[in-house]
């Protein structure tokens, strides 16, 4: 949920940039229901008279998934370079916001002036087209805030890494001071490769299958569709783009002029009449999501096409961590179905966007910088990273979410700690992870509802007995018993004996039936279930 922030300026009263508003995803097991997931923006909204402006690195939904959420909070002027402002304000619009908010900058030396901070845009590769690094120069010093990166000297679209422009810029002025640089890959001990290894074994290997072959990436991977787009070509095969993302980003790459030469492709509607043999289709899905084409295809028909025995399944990407589940039921559907599904094992068919071990130290030599902030990674990525500044003599330090850190001196200096949480986008609202609602939804889920409604006269006498309805839960009990009949049962003999004193009043009703209904059901089912007890009273006319 990438959401940076830099200040300067006397303490309190530090003039603000934000750097990228990011989201994340959320799963069945601690997030059920919930949409998207982002940064709790409650500390900018109560500095939003500081902020002088956005910058968005790139188009990853990790760096621009919450400009339609967040910025109604902020209401700042935003700056990214065109592609990616080309995706912002496909979002923007998409929300009912005005994208005339987000400015096209040109790459440096183009300089843009927020306060006392000078930032230039500075292109580098990465898995989407038009990433960009920015030099933040401050009266306190230069930082280099890699955003995500790798280096590649060869993208096949976008643009490549140039070392002799970061020379430059190591070498301007007094050089760089601190280096906030991506972590993602720092386990990684082998330099990594360029985008451009792929596209021979990407067509050696189509050109080898019988049958439909459907492959699946990143959809924002624009470099990766055209290398598979011009395989399946090669190999005669019509090539087909299923997916609304994947068909949004190339549509946008090709509008801003980023992406030259792609293959013609054609509608589902046209790709049903077209032979096995000579079919190939382009799928987003690539980490199991169920409603994407992938997931689709697993179960089924999807747009009329369907996969069959003697079909190939291409994963030309990696697993991100969290998503094995999914993905893996995704290859058994598929498996089931006779088709030969064909993993990246062994990065023959993909390569990280990120820079690896290797490539992160050369950064370092590149640039050397005065102090290093690891940052995009889990906590082992930054400490470990971090690991690697300190023996290269960089002061380092681990800025978790919250740590507001001095960067003036010759060492990071850890100042305060801002309260952070997160928010979630639940169906069209936002709310706060500490709301309960998310708690409660897991609680039912986990445990089932029972429902009791009991009438009561204007007398404050029961008017019947209670009733009760299941969601959820087992309808027997222990030897076959009937569960909403036991409940019945006991809550009738609760309220034959109830006081005149217990049911005037709500609460104890409450929580003397909700007692009832919790011990009876764990005596029966195990289950200690979430209980809701409407108490309807009528009045005298």
């Amino acid at each position: 949920m990438n959401t940076y922030v830099y200040g300067y300026g006397p303490e309190g009263k530090e003039r603000l940039i934000v750097i990228d508003l990011g989201v994340t995803f959320p799963d069945m097991d601690s997030t059920p229901g919930v949409d998207v997931i982002m940064a709790d923006s409650a500390w900018l909204e109560q500095n939003a008279a500081r902020i002088e402006a956005i910058f968005i690195t790139h188009a990853h939904e990790d760096h621009i998934g919450a400009l339609p959420h967040l910025w109604p909070r902020l209401k700042k002027t935003m700056y990214a370079r065109k592609f990616t402002a080309r995706i912002g304000a496909l979002k923007m619009e998409e929300a009912g916001l005005p994208s005339d908010v987000l400015k096209v900058v040109e790459p440096r030396p183009q300089v843009i002036e927020a306060g006392p901070f000078k930032v230039q845009f500075v292109p580098l590769s990465h898995s989407i087209p038009e990433s960009s690094a920015l030099i933040i120069d401050t009266p306190a010093g230069r930082i280099v805030h890699t955003g995500d990166f790798k280096l590649d000297g060869s993208p096949v679209v976008g643009e490549p890494f140039d070392p002799m422009v970061w020379h430059e810029i190591a070498h301007e002025g007094q050089g760089v001071k601190v280096l906030v640089c991506d972590s993602t890959n720092v386990f990684s001990p082998s330099p990594g490769r360029s985008e451009a290894t792929l596209v021979e074994p990407l067509r050696e290997m189509i050109a080898a299958q019988k049958g439909m072959v459907v492959a699946t990436t990143f959809a924002s991977n624009v470099a990766r569709l055209k290398t598979l787009a011009e395989a399946g070509k090669a190999a005669g095969r019509s090539v087909c783009l299923l997916g609304r993302a994947m068909k949004r980003m190339v549509s946008a790459a090709e509008e801003t002029g980023v992406l030259i030469g792609m293959p013609g492709t054609i509608s589902a509607e046209d790709a049903v009449e077209v032979g096995r043999d000579n079919l190939m289709l382009i799928v987003t899905g690539s980490q199991g999501e169920r409603r994407a084409a992938t997931a689709q295809l697993s179960r089924g028909k999807y747009l009329g096409l369907e996969m069959k025995s003697g079909d190939s399944f291409l994963f030309s990407s990696r697993v991100i961590p969290g998503n094995e589940r999914g993905v893996i039921r995704i290859i058994n559907a598929f498996s089931e179905m006779g088709v030969d599904v064909i993993e990246d094992h062994d990065g023959r068919y993909h390569v990280s966007g990120h820079a690896n071990r290797p490539d992160l130290e050369a950064v370092h030599d590149l640039l050397r910088p005065q102090i290093l902030i690891p940052m995009h990674g889990e906590h082992r990525h930054l400490r470990e990273h971090a690991k690697l500044g300190t023996a290269k003599g960089i002061a380092s330090e681990v800025a978790t979410n919250g740590m507001m850190i001095d960067l003036t001196g010759p060492a990071p200096k850890v100042v305060e700690y801002i309260e952070t949480g997160r928010i979630y986008l639940d169906g069209s609202v936002l709310i706060g992870a500490m709301d309960g609602v998310i708690r409660d939804r897991i609680r039912m889920a986990l445990n089932g509802h029972v429902l009791i409604t009991v009438i009561v006269d204007e007398d404050d006498a029961p008017l019947g007995d209670a009733w009760v309805e299941l969601m959820g839960l087992s309808e027997t009990g222990r030897n076959g018993a009937d569960l909403v009949e036991r409940l019945e049962d006991e809550l009738a003999e609760f309220l034959e004996r109830a006081s005149a004193k217990v049911v005037a009043s709500d609460d104890k009703m409450d929580e003397a039936l909700r007692r009832i209904v919790r011990q009876v059901t764990m005596e029966e089912i195990g289950k200690k279930p979430e209980v809701t007890v409407v108490v309807s009273r009528l009045m005298a006319e």
